[in-house]
C-alpha cells in the first residue's frame, strides 16, 4: 500500500510550494552557490593559489550545508515526530561527517580531531554565546529548560571524558603495548553509539518532558506546504554529492593554505572547517535566540555537540578502519584535553539555573577568542603538534608542554 504522506502535494498546494521554492532562491546564503562552479572552475588549475581556492570551496560548503538541512526537515514533516527527530538527528551534522571522511580517505587524522573538537568548541563557546548576546539585548533575561540543560550538561561531561581518557591513557604505556591503545579507542567509540542509541531513546520516547519548552513555542512552519518526498530524497542526494567534492577540494588544499598564510592547521580546523560546516545551523540558533525561543536554539547549539561526539565521532573512529591509512583514535594531547574540556565546565557553570542575558554571551565570546588566539599561535612543529601526537603505535613519543 502506498503511504499517502509520500504522495505529491495536492494540485491547489502546488501554487504555494512553488512561491516557496521561489522565495528560497532569495535568501542571502544562496547566492554563495555561485561559489559550487566557481570552485570546480578552479581545481587543478596551478595558477590558482590554494588559499583562494581554499576560500571558494569553504564558501561553497555553506548553501550545500543549509540545502541539506532544509531536504532532511522537509522528509522528517512527511514521517512521524520521532522519526522526523531522529533524521534531523542523524543528518544534522552531516556536512561535518561528510568533510572529516575526506579529510581521513586523504590521511589527515589531525585535521578530523581539531575539527571534531572545533565542532563542539563552536557550538558550546561561539553559536550559544553569540546566541545569548543578540537574545539579551531583545530581552533583558531569558529563560529555557532548567532540566533538559542539566541532562545535556551530563553528556557533554561524558564526551569529554571519552576524549580525556584516551589521551592521558597514551601518555602511560610503552609503545610495545600499541594494541591496548587501539582496542581502548574501539572500546570507546562502541560505548559512545550505545550511549547515543539511549540518549535517543530517552530525549524521544521515555522523558520527552524533560525538554519541554518553559512556554508553547509557534513552529514557524505551520501553514507551509512540505517538498514531496521524492524531491527532497533528490536533493539530499545531490547536495550530498556536491559537499564530498567541495570537501575534497578543501582538504587537499589545507597544508598549502595554512603554509601560505603562516597559520596553524589546529587553526584551520578548530576554527574554520568547524564553522563552515555549521554555518547554516548557527544562523537558525542566533534567529531562535533573537525571537526568545531559547529552548529551540540550546537543541541545535547544544544537541549538535552531542550528536558530534556521540554518533558522528565514533562513526568516523569506526570508518577509518576502512578508509584511513591507519585507525582514527581520540589522543589529542595535552592541548586538546585544554580545548574540550573548558567549553564543557564554563557552559556547566552558567545553564545551572536556566536563565541567560547578554553578559553570558559576552563570557562565552571571551572563551571562544581565547581559544581561537590559542590555536592560531599554536606552531606547527612536531614539539607542539598536539592534534595528532606521536603515540605508542607510532615510532617516538611526544614532547610535553
Amino acid at each position: 500500500m502506498t503511504d499517502a504522506s509520500a504522495e505529491p502535494p495536492a494540485a491547489a498546494d502546488r501554487p504555494a510550494l512553488l512561491a516557496r521554492i521561489r522565495a528560497g532562491y532569495r535568501h542571502p546564503l544562496n547566492w554563495l552557490m555561485l561559489c559550487v562552479p566557481a570552485a570546480l572552475l578552479m581545481n587543478g588549475r596551478h595558477l590558482v593559489p590554494a588559499q583562494q581556492l581554499f576560500l571558494i570551496a569553504a564558501l561553497a560548503i555553506v548553501p550545500l550545508s543549509r540545502l541539506m538541512i532544509d531536504a532532511t526537515e522537509h522528509i522528517g514533516r512527511r514521517t512521524t515526530p520521532t522519526i522526523g527527530a531522529l533524521l534531523n538527528a542523524t543528518f544534522g551534522n552531516a556536512p561535518e561527517l561528510i568533510i572529516s571522511l575526506m579529510a581521513l580517505r586523504a590521511g589527515m587524522p589531525d585535521l578530523v580531531k581539531a575539527s571534531i573538537v572545533g565542532v563542539m568548541l563552536g557550538n558550546l563557546l561561539f553559536v550559544l554565546g553569540l546566541s545569548f548576546l543578540i537574545g539579551g539585548l531583545q530581552q533583558r533575561v531569558q529563560k529555557f529548560n532548567r532540566r533538559g540543560a542539566r541532562m545535556q550538561r551530563s553528556v557533554l561531561m561524558i564526551a569529554a571524558i571519552s576524549v580525556i581518557l584516551p589521551s592521558v591513557f597514551d601518555s602511560f604505556i610503552p609503545p610495545e603495548l600499541a594494541a591496548h591503545e587501539l582496542a581502548l579507542n574501539s572500546g570507546v567509540a562502541v560505548v559512545l553509539l550505545m550511549t547515543y542509541v539511549f540518549s535517543l531513546v530517552f530525549m524521544l520516547k521515555t522523558h520527552p518532558d524533560y525538554f519541554v519548552p518553559k512556554k508553547p513555542e509557534l513552529d514557524d512552519r505551520d501553514g507551509q506546504v512540505a517538498w514531496p518526498v521524492t524531491l527532497a530524497v533528490l536533493i539530499l542526494a545531490f547536495t550530498s554529492g556536491l559537499l564530498m567534492v567541495m570537501s575534497e577540494m578543501l582538504v587537499g588544499v589545507v597544508e598549502e593554505t595554512a603554509r601560505n598564510l603562516g597559520i596553524s592547521k589546529a587553526f584551520i580546523g578548530v576554527i574554520i572547517v568547524a564553522l563552515i560546516g555549521g554555518a547554516p545551523e548557527s544562523a537558525a540558533a542566533v534567529a531562535m535566540a533573537r525571537r526568545n525561543k531559547l529552548d529551540l536554539t540550546m537543541g541545535i547549539a547544544v544537541g549538535s555537540s552531542i550528536q558530534m561526539m556521540l554518533f558522528v565521532t565514533p562513526v568516523l573512529m569506526l570508518s577509518s578502519y576502512y578508509l584511513a591509512p591507519e585507525p582514527l583514535d581520540l589522543v589529542v594531547g595535552n592541548s586538546g584535553i585544554m580545548v574540550v574540556f573548558l567549553p564543557v565546565l564554563i557552559f556547566s557553570l552558567i545553564v545551572t539555573d536556566g536563565r541567560s542575558n547578554w553578559f553570558n554571551g559576552v563570557q562565552l565570546l571571551s572563551v571562544y577568542l581565547l581559544i581561537a588566539l590559542f590555536c592560531y599561535y599554536l606552531p606547527d612543529t612536531p614539539a607542539a603538534e598536539q592534534w595528532n601526537p606521536p603515540t605508542a603505535m607510532s615510532a617516538s613519543r611526544p614532547t610535553p608542554l
